[in-house]
């Protein structure tokens, strides 16, 4: 067998292949996932491991979701924007889920701010940790030098390890929450956290709102499959074309969120998912879940087998546009 010379410059891929080809799947065959439900982990414990039944097609689909979940973040730092033009469509809930499935799956910190002028209840999804809020936070810009002072005003999901920053609790100082101020937290953020999540308030033309736009990298657009709210989303991806928001729309999600069981009283929902994805990169539909109409703290574990896939598809989704 010829030697390798150790003087020559032979990059390593040529001799190994890419580095991303060695996994432990590949490297190591006797260690393979444990099947995580169903017949197959029925049968792996069974025989203790020794019977290692083929992964299921739903399986596959679900490891492919999550590696593109974990696609590497371009920069270092990323920024989803969740936004409708009207209330009550599932807006802060599908921050929320967007959120913590990218924390959950990835592991790298994920924290989602509330950027609603008009005493946002993003605080509500998570256990509270802290009565501190992006007020707080702001007012203390200058002595949060390590990720540490900065946890110090955010509450954290157990379930997931979503971080949550909150708005203020007094209106007067939320409405007070200006762009300046917006870009002033985001450029703080992103030296801690490679995703940052903004609930947005309902509308296009508050405070902040002109920040957010111009910081983010991509939108999430919630609607429910209703008329008036279809052609609200309709209006706000009009609205950011109108804008200089182009890119932002043509790259956007459409999230269909069903907040209440059925899907959607008569409207045709394949007609209106068909509308959004001639204009938008995806549409991701969210089936009503019982545990997410409660509207309060939402805990992972706690969704349906449906819901959590939901929100797992969004989260790939959305990691699709983490490469830049």
């Amino acid at each position: 067998m010829e030697s390798l010379d150790p003087e020559a410059t032979i990059p390593l891929d040529e001799v190994l292949g890419p580095a991303d080809v060695l996994t432990q799947d590949r490297l190591l065959p006797g260690r393979r996932a444990v099947p995580e439900r169903g017949w197959r982990r029925a049968v792996h414990r069974a025989t203790r491991g020794r019977v290692r039944p083929p992964e299921s097609a739903a399986e596959r689909r679900r490891q492919g979701l999550i590696a593109r979940v974990r696609t590497p973040v371009d920069g270092g730092h990323h920024r989803v924007a969740v936004l409708s033009l009207k209330g009550g469509v599932g807006k802060t809930t599908t921050a929320v889920g967007l959120g913590s499935a990218l924390a959950a799956v990835r592991g790298d910190r994920v924290i989602a701010i509330d950027a609603n002028p008009d005493h946002g209840t993003l605080s509500e999804k998570v256990r509270a940790e802290t009565q501190a809020s992006v007020r707080d936070l702001l007012g203390a810009v200058g002595g949060v030098p390590r990720y540490a002072d900065v946890r110090a005003f955010t509450s954290q999901s157990m379930s997931s390890r979503l971080e949550i920053l909150a708005s203020a609790r007094d209106p007067e100082l939320s409405e007070a929450f200006t762009g300046q101020d917006y870009r002033a937290v985001a450029a703080l953020l992103e030296h801690f956290y490679s995703i940052c999540v903004t609930d947005c308030g309902t509308g296009m033309l508050h405070s902040a709102m002109g920040a957010v736009l111009e910081l983010a990298d991509q939108i999430v657009l919630v609607t429910i499959p209703s008329v008036a709210a279809a052609r609200s989303a309709s209006a706000t991806l009009d609205w950011l074309e109108a804008h200089g928001h182009g890119r932002l729309a043509r790259s956007a999600t459409v999230v269909v969120c069903n907040i209440r069981p059925g899907r959607g009283a008569g409207v045709d929902v394949e007609a209106l998912r068909a509308h959004f994805d001639r204009r938008c990169r995806a549409v991701v539909g969210v089936p009503f879940d019982p545990h997410l109409a409660e509207d309060a703290e939402v805990d992972l574990d706690r969704l349906a087998p449906a819901a959590r896939e939901a929100f797992l598809t969004l989260a790939a989704t959305v990691g699709d546009g983490f490469g830049g």
